[in-house]
């Protein structure tokens, strides 16, 4: 069964596993588990025993708690749809605007 939690776990170690440039078969090869067991995981139909927690944030090069820090994930398109809502927001409101514009000129 997915839970929302599942679901985000997985998104998270999906995450991390592609930051550091691994395949799902090496990382479930590093942990010693079927791809199809992480592939469980990483969609949120399964959830891993804590021993295999503890290689993951060994092999991942992060902390076992990090792995539980999802909140801020989200895809390009997520990330730019609540981009262009929050300006929308501000559209009438100068000072914020103006803030908004010299950030966004300053990272292009």
């Amino acid at each position: 069964m997915k839970s929302r939690l599942n679901k985000e776990i997985g998104k998270r170690i999906q995450y991390l596993r592609k930051q550091r440039g691994l395949s799902q078969e090496k990382l479930a090869e590093a942990l010693n588990i079927a791809t199809t067991s992480l592939s469980y995981i990483e969609t949120g139909r399964g959830f891993m025993t804590l021993a295999t927690l503890e290689n993951m944030s060994e092999i991942l090069q992060v902390e076992p708690y990090e792995i539980f820090q999802f909140s801020s994930i989200k895809t390009n398109d997520e990330m730019y749809k609540n981009i262009i809502e929050k300006l929308d927001l501000i559209r009438n409101d100068n000072e914020k605007l103006k803030t908004a514009y010299i950030i966004l000129k300053n990272i292009l």
